[in-house]
């Protein structure tokens, strides 16, 4: 099932007897998944399943739905931040391209150059290995559900333009685990917010306090940067405003990119999605091409993590149309509020 059906059938808009037998069949499936995710954090909760200390400060960075809420932006930002002073370590699952080279791992190393990036889904692992090569902070990308690593700081991602995976778990909606399980979380990140009014925001704050009152909030917004073309050319924000603009991409929420790139002030004559983690083909490239130029495309765009996984697939012909959005976070609400976090588990170490 496409991406984008099944979001319909999740969310409701989709209608028709099939589409309500499908929602039940899905309702079925996730009452069974919330009877493993209880047990599970039950467990931990309880003391039965350990949680693993390490000699150093954890920073983990997560979210309580699938797809994307902006976690990259955010590992980004923090590993940036910290190796001001300090010498911090990414810890990454990693998911594996075709060319079996983790893409979001190459995306995280080149935006944090001289910060390693570990790839290993064993977290206890991964974290073992930085700091045995010299890591005294770990910033553990995608981390609120693997538990087994304890962690000094859980800071969470929602995305304020589908803020609770419709209100059901998995697969049913988005929700990878019961929304009272944000009480878990030491602070919030609420992303997007420039892409929802002001109205929207408040309430999603007062759900998070619903589950934890005194919950540190901040809010942020991807920020465009500049456009990278296949041949190494930048082009401004500005420069781009009216451009016949193509957009692809295979992430957890594509609509959201596809706003980004609308708010730049390009002329969006079409678009192409897939599922998220899609791994991309030479015909899923043609199919692109072709589509873009029948509609006098001037530049194809595509998210950074898509272009990790798609460049290597252009033909000379594509170099000229085919580029990729650069954006880093901003906050625009609580940025000292996150910092003071940081820099308090931070100072707990007496060896850092």
């Amino acid at each position: 099932m496409k991406q984008e059906d099944f979001r319909d059938i999740i969310s409701g808009r989709k209608t028709g007897v099939s589409a309500v037998l499908i929602r039940l069949m899905l309702r079925v499936a996730g009452f069974l998944y919330y009877l493993v995710i209880l047990l599970r954090n039950g467990l931990y909760d309880a003391g039965v399943f350990k949680t693993q200390l390490i000699s150093a400060k954890v920073i983990s960075i997560g979210n309580i739905t699938t797809g994307g809420t902006g976690k990259t932006p955010l590992v980004i930002w923090l590993a940036r931040y910290l190796s001001r002073q300090h010498r911090p370590a990414i810890l990454t699952r990693g998911y594996k391209s075709e060319y079996g080279i983790s893409d979001e791992a190459s995306l995280l190393a080149n935006a944090c150059p001289g910060t390693p990036v570990i790839i290993n889904p064993n977290r206890v692992k991964g974290a073992k290995l930085a700091v045995s090569q010299g890591a005294n902070i770990l910033v553990m990308d995608d981390g609120f559900q693997h538990r087994r690593l304890a962690r000094d700081l859980d800071i969470l991602t929602i995305d304020a333009t589908e803020p609770f995976g419709y209100d059901k778990l998995l697969p049913a909606g988005l929700l990878r685990e019961p929304i009272n399980q944000i009480r878990r979380a030491d602070a919030v990140i609420i992303t997007r917010t420039n892409q929802v009014n002001s109205e929207q925001i408040e309430k999603i704050r007062k759900n998070l306090r619903k589950y934890k009152p005194d919950m540190p909030i901040a809010c942020a917004v991807h920020q465009p940067k500049s456009v990278i073309t296949a041949t190494g050319t930048e082009i401004t924000i500005e420069q781009m405003k009216s451009k016949k603009v193509f957009a692809y991409c295979g992430i957890g929420n594509p609509e959201a990119f596809l706003e980004t790139i609308k708010k730049i002030g390009v002329n969006l004559v079409g678009h192409q999605f897939y599922s998220d983690h899609h791994r991309y083909i030479q015909e899923d490239i043609q199919k692109i091409y072709h589509q873009a130029i029948h509609r006098d495309t001037e530049i194809i765009v595509t998210t950074e993590k898509d272009w990790m996984k798609s460049k290597k697939l252009l033909q000379n012909e594509d170099m000229v149309y085919f580029a990729y959005l650069t954006v880093e976070l901003e906050f625009i609400e609580g940025n000292d509020i996150i910092q003071g976090l940081i820099e308090r588990i931070i100072r707990t170490k007496t060896d850092v």
